[in-house]
């Protein structure tokens, strides 16, 4: 049998429809390598974790991805927690400034001894 050719028209005489036919494996090709680039580089961002939840196996594409997924929701949790934390500690602080302010100023309008006003406010300060 005789080695057969494949004979490529030039670009020109192709139909639009045609060049598409030719170009979609090669899109199709790059989408999935963009893909899978991206699942890989999460793998290696997430190792640690990974390894804690499934040491010593294979994990599929669907694993990764899903475990990706879990450990974002975890560090959206944890970090809401401590935005909440630091604000119901500044809020505190500052309720408490504003209590201290009150204060002084209640202790400045009246005729309290000065050894009484001396001992609230260093109690205060402490």
């Amino acid at each position: 049998m005789a080695p057969s050719a494949v004979f490529l028209e030039p670009d020109s005489l192709l139909t639009p429809k045609e060049k598409n036919k030719l170009r979609k494996p090669v899109v199709e090709k790059m989408r999935r390598d963009r893909i899978n680039s991206s699942i890989e580089q999460l793998k290696l961002l997430l190792e640690k974790e990974f390894q804690r939840h499934q040491p010593n196996s294979k994990l599929e594409k669907a694993d990764i991805l899903e475990m990706t997924v879990s450990y974002l929701k975890q560090q959206n949790q944890l970090q809401m927690k401590r935005s909440f934390h630091k604000s119901s500690q500044f809020d505190f602080r500052e309720g408490y400034s504003r209590c201290l302010q009150e204060a002084f100023y209640f202790l400045s309008l009246h005729k309290v001894r000065t050894e009484t006003q001396t001992k609230l406010l260093s109690h205060f300060q402490k």
